[in-house]
Order: C-alpha cells, then sequence, then structure tokens
C-alpha cells in the first residue's frame, strides 16, 4: 500500500516539474524571439537617423503633426455645440407670421411676424441684390464662408479707428447668427458662427443662401426679409421697388430699429445714401446710375395706425397658433387666414356698444361691455373685447370670467329635461328650497306659487334650477337632498361641457343659479347648441388656410370632425319653444327683434355686478356682457336694460335684408320674413339708422371684389404675398 502511494506522488512530481520546464522554455524563446525583432526594428531606424538641417526639418513635421492632432480634436470639441444648432429644420422657416382675410375675402389685418418667402431670387431686382452685397457682403461669391481678406481688413479699420466702425462678418455668417444663434457679443458665439457657416456653404449653393438672408433678416416694422419690408414701407411688391427703395432696403440691414423709414426718415436716407456709394465703390454702378436715386430719395407710405379689429385679430391669431401647435398645418408658418369675419356686423357691434355705453352708462355706472357674434355653427363674426383697445388690449369677450347669473339657467334646464324629468308643459311650483343654510331668493323676493316650466324660464325664477339639480340627483336612488343637489350639480357640469363651456366650474350650491365663471364666447357658443338644433359649436377662426404659395392647407369642413350632438334634437327643441317666450313675454323684452323670431336668456349677477344677454335667431348667436372691470356694483342694471338694448342693436341690424331661417322647433309667425325685408329695403329707415343694409354691404363688397380681379394676375400675387408677409358658497344670485 504504501509502495502504491509512493509511486503516485511522485508521478505527480515530474508532471509539475515537466510544466515548469515548459514554461520556462517558452518565455525564455519569446524573450530572445522579442530581441531579436527589436534589434532588426533598431537597426532599420537606426537608417532613418538625419542630421544637420534634415534633423531640423523632421522635427518641426513631428511637432507639427502632434499639434495638429491637438488642434484637430480642440477643434473638433468646439464644433460639436454649434452643429448641434445647426438643425436641418432650422433652414425651413419658422417665422410665424399670419395674414386675416374676412369672409369676403379683404384683408383685414396682420399678427405675428411679417413676412414673405414666396419669390425666387430671379424675380428680385438686380439693382436690389447689388444693394445688398455692396453694403454686406462684396466678396460674397468669392470666399468659403469666412472672408478671411475681409475680416482682416475690418480688424485693420476697426484699430486704426480705435473702435469699431467696420463688421467684419460675411453675409453666410450673418445667416448662421440669425438662423441659429442671438445677437450675444462672446468668442463663443463666433466660433459657433464661424462653424456654422461652413456647414452652411457646405449644405446650400450660394444663391440659396443668399435667398435665406434676403427671406430672413429683420428689417425692421416686424418685419422679417425685404419682400415683407417693401410691402410694409412702401406698399409694393419687391419687385417693383425703385433704386433708391431697394438703397433704403439694404440699409436696414445694419441696424433696422435706427434706420427704419417708419422710425427715422432723415436717418433712413442717409443711410440709403450710404448704400449708394457702397455700390459705386463696389463697382456694381457708375456714380451717373445713381444720381437720381440721390437726388429723388425714397419716400414710405404713410404707416399711421388703421382702424382694425384688434380683438378678433388677437384670438384668430391664437387660434391659429393652436391649429399649428396641434399639427394641422403641417411645417407651416407664414400663412393666409379666411375667416368668419363680417366687418359690417364688427362696425355696428363697436358703435352699438359704444353709444350705448355713452348714453346710459353713466346713469347705470357701467363701463365696461363685450360682445361675440357667432353663426350657429361655431363660425365667429365679430368680437367686441372692449370699448377701446388703445387704452386696454385686454380681451373681454374671450379672457374674462365672469358670472352668468340667469343666463346659467339654461344649460341647467338643458340637464334636466336631458334627464327626462321635465317638458316645457311641466308643472312647477315656486316655494321655498334650501340647501344646509343656504336658500336662494327671487328677485321680488317673493314666490310665485305653480306654473308650467316655460313660465319659469321667461320669469328666470331662481328656486325651479336649484329644484332641478336635486331632483337630477334623486332620479339616479339618492334620497338625502344635499346629497342629492351635489349629484345633480355634477351632472349639470357636465351638460356645460359637452356644450362647449371649458373654463372651470366651481361645485358651489349656487351653481344651478349662475354662480360659477364663464367668458362671453362660451356662453356665445353654449347657446349656438339651442340654435343648431344640439350639436356642439365649437367657436372657430379660420374657414381655410393656405400657405406661402398660396396652396391650401387647412380647411375647416375638411379638417375637423364632424359637431357631436350632444343634446337630442327633442330636448334642444324644446328648450327653443321656453326660450323664445323670453324675449316676448319675459326679462328680455328689450331684446325682441321686429319681424324676425329670437330667443334668449338675461343674466343679473347678484349685487349688479354682471349683466347678460344671451339670445340667437336661425341665422346668428350673440352674447352681450356689461358691467365693471374691478368687479364694482352698478346702478340696478339687469340684463334686460344695457344687454338687451345691445343685442337688439346689433341683431336687428345683422338680420336685414338676409333670408331668414327659422330656429329649429320654433314655428316662425306669418310675415316675419317679410317685415325684415321691408325695413331692410325701406330707404327711410336705412337713412335714420344711417347704416347700409347688409344684402346692400354684401353687394358692395362683391363689386369691389370684381374691380380688383381686373388687375389679375398681378392681384393673385398680391394675394399670395398678404400671407407670406370661482363664486363663493351661499352667494344668492338674481335676474
Amino acid at each position: 500500500m504504501e509502495f502504491r502511494k509512493a509511486r503516485w506522488t511522485t508521478r505527480l512530481k515530474r508532471l509539475a516539474l515537466g510544466v515548469d520546464a515548459w514554461i520556462g522554455a517558452s518565455l525564455y524563446a519569446a524573450g530572445h524571439r522579442a530581441g531579436e525583432v527589436y534589434e532588426r526594428i533598431r537597426s532599420a531606424t537606426d537608417r532613418l537617423t538625419v542630421s544637420g538641417p534634415k534633423r531640423l526639418a523632421a522635427e518641426f513635421a513631428s511637432e507639427g503633426l502632434n499639434v495638429g492632432i491637438a488642434g484637430a480634436i480642440v477643434m473638433l470639441m468646439l464644433a460639436i455645440p454649434s452643429f448641434q444648432e445647426g438643425r436641418e429644420e432650422a433652414l425651413k422657416n419658422q417665422v410665424f407670421a399670419v395674414t386675416f382675410l374676412d369672409r369676403y375675402g379683404s384683408e383685414i389685418g396682420h399678427r405675428g411676424a411679417r413676412h414673405d418667402d414666396s419669390l425666387k431670387l430671379e424675380e428680385f431686382p438686380d439693382h436690389l441684390l447689388k444693394a445688398v452685397l455692396a453694403t454686406e457682403d462684396r466678396r460674397f461669391y468669392d470666399h468659403f464662408g469666412i472672408d478671411v481678406f475681409g475680416t482682416f481688413r475690418a480688424l485693420t479699420v476697426n484699430a486704426r479707428a480705435s473702435g469699431v466702425v467696420q463688421g467684419g462678418s460675411s453675409l453666410t455668417q450673418q445667416l448662421a447668427k440669425n438662423l441659429f444663434l442671438n445677437n450675444e457679443r462672446s468668442l463663443d458665439r463666433k466660433i459657433k458662427e464661424a462653424f456654422l457657416s461652413l456647414w452652411l456653404e457646405h449644405r446650400l449653393t450660394k444663391n440659396e443662401i443668399l435667398k435665406l438672408y434676403l427671406d430672413r433678416a429683420y428689417m425692421g416694422g416686424g418685419t422679417f426679409g425685404v419682400a415683407a419690408a417693401a410691402d410694409y414701407y412702401f406698399g409694393k411688391s419687391v419687385k417693383d421697388v425703385s433704386l433708391a427703395e431697394a438703397a433704403m432696403l439694404a440699409g436696414l440691414f445694419k441696424a433696422p430699429s435706427k434706420f427704419a423709414p417708419h422710425v427715422n426718415l432723415p436717418a433712413a436716407r442717409a443711410r440709403a445714401n450710404d448704400v449708394l456709394n457702397a455700390m459705386v465703390d463696389a463697382g456694381f454702378m457708375t456714380a451717373g446710375q445713381v444720381d437720381s436715386a440721390k437726388r429723388n430719395p425714397a419716400t414710405p407710405i404713410d404707416r399711421r395706425r388703421d382702424s382694425n379689429p384688434d380683438y378678433y385679430l388677437d384670438w384668430a391669431f391664437d387660434e391659429t397658433r393652436r391649429l399649428a401647435e396641434d399639427g394641422k398645418l403641417g411645417p407651416e408658418r407664414v400663412l393666409t387666414v379666411k375667416t368668419p369675419y363680417d366687418p359690417a356686423i364688427q362696425k355696428r357691434a363697436d358703435e352699438a356698444v359704444e353709444s350705448i355705453l355713452r348714453q346710459h352708462g353713466p346713469a347705470y355706472r357701467a363701463k365696461q361691455a363685450a360682445a361675440v357674434i357667432m353663426d350657429p355653427d361655431g363660425a365667429v363674426r365679430a368680437i367686441v373685447g372692449g370699448r377701446d383697445y388703445g387704452a386696454s388690449q385686454f380681451n373681454r369677450a374671450t379672457a374674462s370670467l365672469r358670472q352668468p347669473g340667469s343666463s346659467f339657467k339654461p344649460y341647467v334646464y338643458a340637464a334636466a329635461m336631458s334627464a327626462g324629468l321635465y317638458k316645457p308643459t311641466t308643472v312647477v311650483t315656486d316655494r321655498p328650497v334650501c340647501i344646509g343654510n343656504w336658500c336662494p331668493n327671487n328677485y321680488g323676493r317673493s314666490y310665485a306659487g305653480s306654473m308650467p316650466l316655460t313660465v319659469a324660464l321667461a320669469k328666470s325664477i331662481n328656486t325651479i334650477p336649484v329644484q332641478m339639480s336635486i331632483a337630477i340627483g334623486k332620479a339616479t336612488g339618492e334620497t338625502h337632498e344635499a346629497r342629492a343637489a351635489r349629484i345633480g350639480r355634477t351632472k349639470i357640469v357636465e351638460t356645460c361641457r359637452a356644450m362647449g363651456l371649458t373654463t372651470p366650474l366651481i361645485d358651489t350650491v349656487s351653481l344651478p343659479i349662475g354662480a360659477a365663471e364663464v367668458t362671453v364666447i362660451e356662453q356665445a357658443a353654449g347657446y349656438a347648441v339651442f340654435a343648431n338644433g344640439g350639436k356642439r359649436a365649437k367657436p372657430y377662426a379660420a374657414f381655410d388656410i393656405r400657405n406661402s404659395a398660396g396652396e391650401e392647407i387647412y380647411r375647416h369642413d375638411r379638417d375637423e370632425p364632424a359637431p357631436a350632438q350632444v343634446l337630442s334634437t327633442q330636448v334642444a327643441f324644446e328648450m327653443n319653444q321656453m326660450l323664445s317666450t323670453v324675449p316676448t313675454a319675459g326679462t328680455g323684452r328689450r331684446a325682441a327683434l321686429d319681424g324676425v323670431v329670437s330667443a334668449g336668456k338675461t343674466g343679473t349677477t347678484n349685487g349688479y355686478k354682471d349683466a347678460w344677454y344671451v339670445g340667437y335667431t336661425g341665422n346668428l348667436v350673440g352674447a352681450i356682457w356689461f358691467g365693471n372691470d374691478d368687479s364694482s356694483e352698478t346702478n340696478n342694471m339687469t340684463g334686460g336694460s344695457l344687454p338687451a338694448m345691445t343685442w337688439k342693436e346689433i341683431m336687428g341690424f345683422a338680420h336685414q335684408g338676409i333670408e331668414l331661417k327659422p330656429i329649429p322647433g320654433v314655428t316662425p309667425q306669418p310675415g316675419d320674413a317679410k317685415t325684415v325685408v321691408a325695413k331692410a329695403s325701406d330707404p327711410a329707415a336705412g337713412a335714420s339708422a344711417g347704416h347700409m343694409s347688409r344684402k346692400s354691404f354684401e353687394v358692395l363688397s362683391a363689386v369691389g371684389t370684381m374691380f380688383k380681379s381686373v388687375e389679375a394676375p398681378r392681384a393673385a400675387r398680391a394675394s399670395i404675398q398678404a400671407g407670406i408677409r370661482g363664486a363663493p358658497t351661499g352667494l344668492s344670485v338674481i335676474r
């Protein structure tokens, strides 16, 4: 046994010795071979050894290579931020500029930047291109994006003058700054500008760079690009500008705020004279060719503020931006929007609001008003956001939240009738009702007893909407009155949301009688649901939208979903039947139109702080609000007074000479249409009103359009260029 054990250990030792010997031999052989390789390399390098001038040259080359590699690494590190900013998207137009047209196709104003990028470079006048190159970059077609000689020349001139008197940036560098960077004066910005210039020169041709520069540079007056500037300053296409006008435009690139002709005409003309001299110095023109332009300097058109529908344009611009943000306009940002705007109705609305406030405002202690007129489908025709846009740009029609008072009750009635609990003939009882310690009161602090539901709405009884909220909740099986009322209010809010009210509706016990807050335009949209037979009517500002090339990119009837049916036609018909009694036998008698069937509801809040009349016909919907910006109390002003009077003034004019449409579910009285047309065609009536009829206005607009068409195709080009260019809990609300 011991013999066997010894034999096994001997074998193991021998194996270990063998492995050790193999490792040692391998390492020795590898070292020997490495030594041989080293000797061969040393022998080869010895033969490359130089001395004297050759060695000096080799050392310089070696150090140069090292410095070059290090410099390339540093340059790459500096270039990365620049290339990150040089996105392809920046080459596309990102300036949001909108030209608005009225429903007849006439231009009514601009919002955003004025911009026009529709022209090709070949269409720009030769003298304009020469003026720009003479002042901005004479060697533009000779350099690679950075004008080394121009930069050196500028540094020399500035050093001699001990200040900055000449710029060294090439036109490509200026474009890079305009597209990707800001005006910060820093080394970092200049480095980025240089790299981006190289990127632009690699990515685009010289002509494409020049075209981008002419289209994107800011030219003062809210304009971007020479085409928009020519239209703004001279009222003409850039293709038609004279040499003097071209020189004035070229002079704007250096300092648009300083040399803008509508700001400082003498400075603009002096700068234009410098441009003309530069054209001669550059050899682009002779002294004789520019002499006439010097003796007859350009004269810009008068840019004093026109009378524009500013409140409407502000709202329409916001709506257009919303469409763009929703991706419905693609990448386009230079747009022409045809709106439903009606200049005749807008003019009448402005005059009616101002006239009634001047005449009756002091007595009622009311200083402000707002109005929205729209079609039953939501197309907004006019907006009065206040008395004076110049004094206050705050749009009270679209942004101001005010308590609607009893003008909120139709939403409550609609919710209750949609639940199948009431009909217009249902008998209801005006009686005391309390939720907790809150008990609503009527206008006369008394109770009227039993009456049909139609009468309760016409007389604006306050207790009925509260009873309705309780009844809606109890229909779900809840027996506790306060909890039932809360469930009912939730259903009412859901109905309001479906009908177009988007502002937060705070749930308080007084919500059913109008303690929440809404905007005027929301009220108009909500009542439009009644006017169109129960369909959602989202307010909109665009019939169609075209890009800078005149191509249609959006059309409301094509690109928006069909309106949802939010009330059954039966409920809408019954609501219309009830609301049509308000102007004839209820609180809105002052809103009744001669010969036109209308429906609506008054609203007055506690303390007489807000007064409303929201009404409609088969043709139009109108919401009117009167009050004060500081929510101070008026002198007993109700919705049936100034708001109803204003509504009648506007709507009476708007319905002259048009084909009357019936309110869904309401049978018009015989002779209604005949009466209104006769009044519209009565010369005496027109003279007394001081306004042409709606039909006359439309005819004249059509005639004006015919005259414009005589200038085709110039008019067509111009139309394209135009586009390139919580209420407290316990509040008691009364009628």
